[in-house]
This record gives C-alpha cells, structure tokens and sequence, in this order.
C-alpha cells in the first residue's frame, strides 16, 4: 500500500475518474454558463446566429428598471441569509450547548429537532401553506386579532418573512446535529480541566465550547450563505406562481418562462459568483481570528 501511495502515477489513476466525473457535471457547466451570459439572447422559436455581446447582460441585471425585479431578488437574498445566519445558527448553537452538556431525554430532543430534515422541502412548502391559509388566520381570528391584507402570502411587507420562515425552520435541527457533534467531539480532559478551573455556565460556553467548535461554525455559515442565496423550492410552492422574490426564482422565469437564455445565464453565474465571493470571504475572517489567536492554543497544537 505505501509503495502504491508513494507511486505518484498510481494516485492519478485513482484520483483521475473522480476529477473528470466532477469537471463534466460542474466545471464545464459553470464554463458554457460562462459563455452563454457572453452573447445576445436567442428567441426559443427563432434559429438566428448569436454574437458577443460582453457584459451587456450583467449590466441589464442592475440597470433601474419597473420591469428589472433582479436587484430586489439579490436584498431579499442577503435578507434571507443575515436572518439565518444571525437569528437560525444562534438558535441552533443554543440547543446543540444544551444537549451537548447533558439534559434528561438528550437523544429525544435531538431526534425531534432534526426531523424536519428529513421530511422533504415540498412537503414542508406545503405543510406552511396550509398554517398560513388555514391554521394561522383561523386562530388569529379567534383571538380577534387582524389579519394582514391578502394575507400572509399575499401581503407585500410580510410574504418574504413568511417564505423564509419555513426554509429556516426546517435546517435548525440540522446545523444543530453538526454543532452537537462537535461539541461531543471535544476532549474529556479539556472540559474537566475547565470545570476544575471554575468554569460553567456561560462562561463554560464562550470560553471553552464555542472557541473549539469555530471549525464547524465555519461551515454552518458557508451552508447557510449558499443555502440562502440559492432558495428556491419553498418559495416557489408557497406563492403558487412565477414570481421573482429571489434569484434562484428570476432565473427560472427568466429561462424557461420568458425563453431569455443569456440572461438566465448571466443570472446563473451571478449567485454562483456570489457564493464563491462570501465562501472566500468567511475564509479570509476566520482566517484572520486564527492568526490573531482567537483560537485556544490546545486546538492549535492539536491540529499541527
């Protein structure tokens, strides 16, 4: 086996379908992406030949417009991910320290929380549906309280709040398993050693717990940001029409509603530069908390 691995050639072969598997379903899909958003748009019906048209269709994207819903679909994206990366992963770290420091019934609260992960995202769209339709204003009503105009699906201000409402429900439990593992993950001693010091509570928490697990924060927020930026399903289901409250769904309509497959594209690669740019960005900050020590040197040796 060491001569086998030691072997750089034998590691290519191994190496090498995976790479080529990878680059015809992502890499070269994102390229002709690429090279769609370049040129003019083609009407579905109409066979004429197309031409470079540079970064026209990027610049159509932002350019104010009563017609150009684009720029909002981007707000209620950063919208949608500030809300689940400062309200959702908090709440989740939140249950994940609970459980991980010992509660009676630890592993039913675990699986009740996490079972909305597996349930598909249809049928929670579908399952929400019918609280706001059904449920929700039936209660409000008994409890006298108003209902908002065209209700909660339909109203301007509060139907962004009601789609990203059950997206966000669902994935707490799942960020809370990753977080709980680890936190379960970290070692004995360490938290004996902290106990003994006088350390619980809170201060257990922000001193010892949060500072170790800041690996796996890191990719609850990369989750989170992508997840975000690339909703789709939920509110497609919960406003039962082609809309365009994200970019996801502006690039859906745009391609195969409104057969603009340049500017579908330009779309396209708009989120996926916008999760590559935040990806790099989340990088470059806990890189930074890293270098400054923020990390306990106890994990810093661990890992060298």
């Amino acid at each position: 086996m060491k001569r086998v691995l030691s072997n750089k050639w034998s590691i290519a072969v191994f190496v090498l379908p995976t790479v080529l598997f990878f680059s015809y379903i992502v890499i070269v899909p994102i390229v002709k992406t690429a090279l769609f958003s370049l040129l003019n748009e083609i009407p579905a019906k109409v066979h004429d030949q197309s031409h470079f048209v540079g970064l026209q269709n990027y610049i159509t994207m932002f350019t104010p417009g009563r017609r150009n819903e684009f720029p909002g679909a981007v707000s209620n994206s950063l919208l949608y991910a500030a809300v689940s990366v400062f309200i959702q992963l908090p709440f989740s770290l939140l249950i994940s320290l609970i459980l991980a420091n010992g509660v009676k019934g630890e592993n039913l609260y675990r699986n009740v929380f996490f079972i909305p992960v597996i349930i598909s995202s249809v049928v929670v769209s579908l399952l929400w549906q019918r609280i706001y339709k059904g449920l929700l204003p039936t209660l409000l009503e008994q409890l006298s309280i108003p209902i908002p105009q065209n209700g909660f699906l339909g109203n301007k201000e509060l139907k962004i709040w009601a789609v990203s409402l059950p997206s966000l429900w669902q994935y707490v439990g799942y960020h809370m398993l990753l977080m709980y593992g680890a936190l379960r993950s970290i070692s004995t001693d360490v938290m004996e050693a902290a106990t003994m010091d006088g350390a619980s509570g809170a201060r257990m928490a922000f001193k010892i717990q949060i500072p170790m697990i800041k690996p796996m924060l890191k990719v609850c927020i990369s989750f989170s940001l992508i997840g975000s930026f690339k909703l789709f399903d939920t509110p497609w289901i919960l406003l039962e029409r082609a809309n365009k409250q994200f970019p996801a769904l502006s690039m859906y309509v745009e391609m195969f509603s409104n057969h603009k497959y340049s500017y579908a594209s330009a779309q396209a690669m708009f989120i996926v530069f916008e999760c590559l740019a935040f990806t790099l960005l989340l990088n470059f900050m806990f890189r930074e908390r890293q270098e400054k020590g923020m990390i306990p040197e106890g994990s810093k040796s661990e890992r060298e």
